[in-house]
Order: C-alpha cells, then structure tokens, then sequence
C-alpha cells in the first residue's frame, strides 16, 4: 500500500492506494500518530483504494475517535465494494463517507 499526504495548514489529506489490511494497517496508523495533533480535518481519498480489511477499519474507528475530539474526519471517492463494506458494518452510519 501507498500512502501519500498532502497537508495544508490544520488540513490533511490521506490518499490510500492499494490494500489497506493487517499487514499495511499499522504503517498507516503509524503515520497519523505523527499528524493527528496537529489537525483538525481530516479527509481520506480512497479512490485508489482497492480493499480494506477489519483492521483496516479498526484504524479508521481509532483515528474517528481521536478527530471527533477536536475537528472533523470524511472519506471520500469510496468504490461501491469499499462502500458495501461500509454499509454492512455499519461505518456509513458513523462516518462521514461519500462515493
């Protein structure tokens, strides 16, 4: 898995391309520690996301929790398998995600 970061100001930007699963789950959760201080919007670019796994999504409910503290978190660009997999663990409900 890639991940690219682009940050401007209390902004950042998280652009995952490839897998995100339990082998690349903690070099991406590795990479928010050193940023999520700094923040308050949060936006993930999963257009180039292929699949994530539960500890992926462990990830994200960690890192929702941190945000919902101080600012804001989104996920945009989801793929309708991404989406589908949001939908049926609940995460569309709890999160801010759009196709």
């Amino acid at each position: 898995m890639e991940i690219k970061m682009d940050k401007n100001g209390s902004e950042l930007t998280v652009s995952l391309v490839g897998r995100l699963d339990t082998m690349t789950s903690p070099q991406l959760e590795e990479e928010l520690q050193k940023e999520l201080d700094s923040i308050d919007n949060l936006t993930f670019d999963f257009k180039d996301l292929e699949y994530i796994s539960s500890a992926g999504l462990r990830v994200l409910l960690s890192t929702q929790k941190h945000m919902m503290k101080k600012g804001e978190m989104k996920v945009i660009n989801v793929s309708d398998t991404i989406m589908e997999i949001f939908n049926v663990t609940g995460f569309s409900d709890i999160m801010n995600v759009s196709a």
